[in-house]
């Protein structure tokens, strides 16, 4: 269902919306893997088309992920926070009007100059100290202007997200933790570090240093961005070589990248496939439009099959129900203590 949001100052009151007494869109079902033994099995997928219902006359393309154990189903909304469908970024409402505009300003200042003076700062390192779950408080206070399905505090998405996971790849404790912690880089936009705008922050990725795809989201406004100017970078292959490996090419900054560095840096014990998803999880002209893959090795070909199965808990569990936090705090507690160090540098 979608769900509306009244603001009082201390709390969100949250509640199902509906019309005519009627459930605004459909649901359909998505049956994922509950095991893990076999990796082929888990990450084996097939694709087939859904109709969203009467009321909008929306149909996409999602990718269904078996591994053969039927039964278990993550049931998921077709419609977002707003009443309308997942990352429709044409949809005309004011939600929508602010989305362009700050896609517009973030196409503007994401220059190559620009994220490699933004890694070198935050790669230091040197903000505050803290823990993950300390973090995850702190996003309480922070709203994602660049999202058009989401219009709550991250806390939030990211308990939804990681119980969405939980339910069904339970032996999989490593992706319910990146659940949690995918998106924590959003700390950026907090007055602890330096409060940056939000297009600093949130919004698509997309790499520096080559020609920009056509297919990242708002492109028109590439035009103003003075990397345009530069003859290099407006080639297919830029500063890169073909099959060079995603780790060595430049995306543009935000919370992705910021948060790969504090995990990659403070010695987590995560597997690698983790830190791909965490860094390249808002890189939707890649898995979404299949851009960029010719600069892909072979080892971000194995780690984009994980990449796509969390993609679609990331995106569709945005309009589930609230999560209670108290309940499932002691579990992720456990995973954190297992995976991180109890202080982290930020």
């Amino acid at each position: 269902m979608a769900m509306i949001r009244a603001l009082f100052p201390s709390q969100y009151l949250c509640m199902n919306k509906t019309k005519n007494n009627a459930q605004i869109g459909s649901k359909r079902s998505i049956q994922v893997s509950c095991r893990s033994s076999n990796q082929e099995d888990l990450l084996s997928r097939r694709q087939t088309s859904y109709n969203h219902g009467d009321e909008f006359g929306l149909q996409v393309e999602v990718e269904e992920t078996f591994n053969g154990n039927e039964g278990v189903v993550f049931e998921v909304s077709n419609i977002n926070a707003f009443g309308q469908s997942f990352r429709d970024y044409n949809a005309k409402s004011e939600r929508q009007k602010s989305v362009e505009e700050f896609y517009r300003v973030q196409h503007i200042n994401q220059t190559y100059d620009y994220v490699t003076k933004m890694r070198k700062e935050y790669g230091k390192l040197n903000k505050i100290e803290m823990s993950i779950w300390d973090c995850c408080e702190l996003l309480n206070d922070v709203v994602d202007d660049s999202d058009p399905d989401l219009d709550e505090p991250q806390i939030e998405h990211l308990l939804q997200t990681a119980e969405a996971i939980r339910k069904d790849y339970p032996n999989e404790d490593w992706l319910h933790l990146t659940g949690l912690i995918h998106d924590l880089g959003k700390v950026l936009l907090h007055p602890s570090f330096g409060e940056l705008p939000q297009w600093a922050v949130v919004g698509d990725t997309f790499p520096l240093g080559c020609a920009f795809d056509e297919s990242i989201v708002h492109h028109k406004y590439f035009k103003e961005n003075q990397d345009i100017n530069n003859m290099i970078f407006n080639t297919k292959n830029g500063v890169y070589e073909e099959g060079c490996g995603l780790n060595k090419v430049v995306m543009s900054w935000g919370h992705d990248d910021y948060m790969y560095l504090v995990a990659k840096e403070n010695g987590t014990t995560l597997p690698y496939a983790a830190l791909f998803v965490i860094r390249y999880h808002s890189f939707y002209a890649l898995h979404k439009s299949g851009a960029y893959k010719h600069l892909m090795n072979e080892e971000d070909k194995e780690n984009m099959k994980w990449l796509n199965i969390f993609n679609k808990y990331d995106l569709y569990s945005k309009s589930s129900v609230r999560i209670d936090v108290e309940n499932v705090k002691p579990y992720y507690l456990s995973l954190i203590q297992k995976y991180f160090p109890k202080i982290l540098r930020w």
